[in-house]
């Protein structure tokens, strides 16, 4: 482990040696060497100012797509989680959002204000910083869709204001300038879109009766392929149920790795590997997951 840094005019709260099987989805993960929450924005800027440039440098929000494995996080890990909450409404059809919001939360406000289409950021686990890095998307939307701006910040701590233009989107991915991260963004809005709270209620019921949100998950696992659907190749392949360790695809739906008992970050990956080989073996797809894997494997 490296020194401990000092921050004596930092404000927020700074953690060493932290397990981040605290603070993601899975219930899984080592520790981050060093783990900060800032107080607000500028809090971030004066901590950032102190880093080194070589610091690894690691962003989270709530950790609903991720898993670190079981070695931890070298370097610093900044945790946005309730930090950049902001919501309003800017115009007759655009809000700003900040990048912790959970996609829920913005889902029901929007729809509060009339703005449509989107119940559909209801059916996406998270805050919106991390549905900004992966274009996230539920219900046939995706978040892409409705930026016109992003407000991002670098490892220096300066901040950027940028446009969708900036950015090259596609399904689930998103390639935009380096080392930078969202803390809000601008979303627009349809004028000949009412939204619909009952259409929410059914979307959340429905997530409700085909996940399994009782147990501790990251959500969809692989990206569906062209055409297709991830879940109905995993079914097909007959690994529904399938375990590894404290790791199994779900019986509910063949696209989420539950943690059932206890599991480790290499149970859940060994099985993200095995389900991959047995879809590729079985239906000639090499299925792509979309959950970020970080961090170092326990060494023995």
């Amino acid at each position: 482990m490296m020194a401990a840094p000092e921050y004596p005019s930092v404000a927020g709260e700074i953690r060493y040696d932290e397990p981040m099987s605290s603070h993601t989805s899975w219930r899984v993960g080592g520790p981050a060497e060093i783990f900060f929450k800032p107080a607000d924005a500028t809090d971030l800027v004066t901590f950032l100012h102190g880093l080194d440039d070589d610091m690894p440098l690691f962003w989270f929000s709530l950790g609903s797509n991720l898993l670190v494995r079981d070695g931890g996080l070298p370097g610093v890990v900044i945790a946005a989680a309730g930090v950049f909450d902001g919501l309003e409404k800017i115009s007759d059809y655009q809000v700003r959002v900040g990048s912790s919001v959970p996609c829920t939360r913005l889902a029901r406000q929007c729809i509060r204000w009339g703005l449509g289409p989107s119940e559909f950021f209801a059916g996406i686990p998270g805050a919106l910083g991390g549905a900004l890095a992966m274009n996230a998307g539920a219900h046939g939307s995706e978040t892409w869709e409705r930026v016109v701006a992003v407000t991002t910040i670098d490892r220096h701590g300066v901040t950027h204001e940028r446009t969708s233009a900036d950015y090259e989107v596609g399904y689930r991915s998103v390639r935009g300038p380096a080392n930078e991260w969202f803390l809000a963004a601008t979303l627009q809005f349809d004028p000949q879109v009412e939204p619909s709270m009952a259409t929410l209620k059914e979307m959340l019921a429905q997530r409700k009766e085909t996940q399994p949100l009782g147990l501790p998950s990251c959500g969809s696992v692989f990206r569906n392929p062209p055409g297709d659907h991830a879940a109905r190749l995993i079914e097909t392949a007959g690994l529904k149920g399938r375990r590894l360790g404290g790791a199994e695809v779900s019986g509910k739906h063949a696209n989420f790795i539950i943690n059932r008992d206890h599991a480790s970050a290499a149970d859940i990956e060994n099985l993200i590997s095995l389900v991959q080989q047995k879809v590729a073996d079985e239906h000639g797809v090499l299925l792509v997951h979309e959950v970020r894997i970080v961090g170092e494997a326990l060494r023995q």
